[in-house]
């Protein structure tokens, strides 16, 4: 599926290669869409399934600015898991099924573009750094809570990356005798504060099948007890998990994204209380929603590609964002 916006003589390809869903784009130097592309990811299907999908897409997104006589400078593409960018591996997603895969190089073969390769909540989180909601702050925490959950460190203006291993956030434990865990361990953050987590833990304690937190949302606000316990639960381990990162990291601001920060000051508040009671000497962060919504991973894989051929950062400071 298309959408069309203002064309440009040059443009880069971003795309944000999600568990469900793929969003592409051709972006001009302003990061502005000149065309978005939206396609499923065939995640049943298989890795190499994705693998192909990936490369289809980005061809087609190549064939769409060649028919629009723009220039693609560089493909930017950001995926989940632990990503190794500056090797330009995906070494390994759980939600895909990729192990030590060089998935920048195979893409070049495939497609004949020049292709830099992220990671898509680092991406989204650098994206909020010079574009959104942290924009102008050095020290940034960016935690994406949705199905699961995971974080990207913007330490003094640069993204953290430790090898791709940097900011997994999500399973920092929290609860010693808490639930299994995908990673192996147990009371995982995730376990307790994604969104998945929460929607579960109301149907363990009521009996009631929810689809999803959101719902969970609705009842807190409307008053139910039970919900109003799950969520201050989940809250309050998302406060200790981050009481643990500005101890560590002392980020000026913290960013929440993802589906659960769609809640705004119905999460926003209980974090900030239970975090505020938690910190003593350390530097005392403000914490904020996340403006860019699910355009931020493929506005980051933007940002990356137009890096790859030079551009400072500084150049997209005043553009104009995908409406």
């Amino acid at each position: 599926m298309f959408s069309e916006g203002r064309e440009a003589g040059e443009c880069v390809i971003a795309l944000d290669v999600g568990g469900t869903a793929m969003k592409g784009a051709l972006l001009d130097r302003e990061l502005r869409p000149l065309l978005t592309m939206r396609r499923p990811t065939p995640r049943a299907a298989g890795p190499d399934a994705v693998l192909d999908e990936i490369a289809a897409t980005l061809t087609e997104l190549a064939r769409q600015a060649s028919l629009r006589q723009l220039t693609v400078r560089q493909a930017g593409v950001v995926v989940p898991g632990i990503v190794d960018e500056d090797l330009a591996r995906a070494v390994y997603s759980a939600n895909i099924g990729w192990r030590d895969l060089a998935l920048a190089e195979l893409l070049e073969q495939r497609t004949a573009l020049p292709v830099v390769l992220g990671h898509d909540v680092r991406a989204g989180g650098y994206a909020e750094a010079v574009l959104g909601a942290a924009r102008g702050a050095r020290d940034v925490l960016f935690v994406a809570i949705g199905t699961g959950i995971a974080a990207a460190v913007i330490s003094d203006g640069r993204p953290l990356r430790a090898g791709g291993y940097a900011g997994e956030l999500g399973h920092l434990v929290v609860e010693s005798d808490g639930a299994p865990c995908g990673c192996g361990a147990r009371g995982c953050l995730e376990t307790v504060a994604s969104a998945s987590a929460v929607a579960a833990a109301y149907t363990v304690r009521t009996g009631r099948a929810v689809e999803g937190a959101d719902q969970v949302a609705a009842l807190v606000e409307y008053g139910d007890p039970d919900a109003r316990a799950v969520w201050q639960r989940a809250a309050g381990a998302l406060a200790g998990a981050l009481a643990v990162a500005s101890t560590l990291l002392a980020p000026e601001l913290i960013v929440l994204g993802g589906g659960l920060a769609e809640a705004d000051d119905l999460l926003l508040e209980p974090v900030r209380a239970a975090l505020a009671e938690q910190l003593t000497f350390q530097r005392r962060p403000r914490l904020v929603r996340a403006v860019l919504g699910d355009e931020a991973g493929c506005l980051g894989a933007g940002l990356h590609a137009w890096q790859a051929v030079g551009e400072s950062a500084t150049t997209f400071t005043t553009g104009a964002l995908a409406p």
